[in-house]
């Protein structure tokens, strides 16, 4: 079993099957969006001839929605999905964080308030960013100081109240979330467990019953719980005393692996809560610095996080600056600078990137 290429290709970044920004993130179930430039081009990356406006007007139009479901992290969900992934996750992530709001003096009678206050505010369409939201909050004798601000929002999402809606030039703003998306089909919470599982292991496999534990955000009963409900339609391979699970109808892409512009945060690193399979152990500082949660932009080849990645605007485009771990072949070199092209087509600005150097470049011939 050959994971890494395995896993470009189920989750769609070796070979794009899809067609719109929707169909991505539904067959992904949820995309970590904490960075929201990073995960536009995480999805756009698996469309084969996306560019940045197609995933602002999915946002806009309210087809892909930003809230925090799965670890009470922000994520990426289709609409359809939004509201039975909430009733899902959202109780385990309540509980959580009560002494954080214990902390901040955030009690029930007091976040009452602030849904009351946001239900006037956003009534009847309205969007507001995140200050007018502080400011609706504000004038209503409500502090926002230090992370009260940030908890009263994140709260009010994890109920199922607001979400992040429409885009501007930096930023999304908020609106009622049953205003903003359409009703859905409920789920019982068996039925949740069963389809958040199906879509783990069929989008990321081959994977581990762990990684879709740590990923879920959900109890280790509950999360095998659904596992179990569809372990039927897997079936797995043990690799160093390891059990991975895949749907059986997984392919390879026809086309051979080459190298790709990954943002942090991307799935292919955050989808797993073992990444020893893609990430040699003495990188992963490189790619975490002291693990300090921020996930820099990874340079993968032939399915191995090879190095890292950043970009700086400039007047005449975007520059590339990319830094490898090690020597890379020519042909390497050559196929990520065509992925360095594909980032410049989404972002509809030209690329030029900068001389790939490492350690061993004098010694290559």
């Amino acid at each position: 079993m050959q994971i890494d290429a395995l896993r470009l290709y189920q989750q769609q970044i070796a070979q794009a099957q899809f067609t719109t920004p929707q169909q991505v993130v539904a067959w992904l179930g949820g995309m970590q969006g904490q960075d929201l430039p990073g995960v536009k081009w995480s999805i756009g990356l698996r469309l084969s001839n996306a560019v940045e406006a197609d995933i602002n007007t999915a946002f806009d139009t309210g087809q892909i929605i930003r809230t925090w479901p799965m670890r009470g992290t922000l994520h990426v969900v289709a609409a359809a999905d939004v509201r039975w992934m909430l009733s899902l996750t959202s109780p385990k992530n309540l509980t959580g964080s009560q002494k954080r709001r214990d902390a901040l003096e955030l009690d029930d009678k007091t976040l009452a308030r602030c849904h009351q206050v946001f239900i006037k505010a956003l009534q009847g369409g309205k969007q507001k960013n995140r200050d007018e939201m502080y400011a609706a909050l504000q004038g209503a004798g409500i502090s926002v100081e230090g992370q009260r601000g940030y908890h009263i929002l994140w709260n009010a999402a994890l109920h199922g109240l607001i979400c992040l809606a429409s885009t501007d030039a930096k930023e999304q703003n908020y609106a009622l979330l049953e205003e903003w998306v359409k009703p859905a089909k409920n789920k019982t919470r068996d039925e949740a467990l069963a389809e958040l599982a199906w879509r783990y292991f069929s989008s990321r496999g081959p994977a581990t019953i762990k990684d879709f534990i740590w990923w879920s955000g959900l109890s280790a009963t509950e999360a095998r719980a659904g596992f179990a409900d569809i372990q039927s339609k897997l079936v797995s391979e043990t690799l160093h005393k390891t059990e991975y699970w895949v749907s059986p109808e997984i392919g390879l892409p026809k086309a051979k692996l080459s190298a790709f512009a990954l943002p942090g945060f991307d799935e292919y690193i955050l989808g797993y809560q073992d990444r020893s399979a893609v990430l040699d152990a003495q990188h992963a500082d490189a790619i975490c610095p002291g693990g300090n949660g921020m996930f820099a932009s990874t340079m993968v080849v032939n399915g191995q996080v090879a190095g890292t990645w950043k970009r700086n605007f400039k007047k005449s485009g975007i520059e590339m600056v990319a830094s490898p771990f090690a020597v890379m072949s020519k042909q390497d070199k050559l196929n990520f600078e065509e992925a360095a092209a594909r980032y410049g087509h989404f972002m509809c600005l030209p690329v030029r990137l900068g001389s790939i150097k490492n350690s061993g470049d004098e010694n290559e011939k």
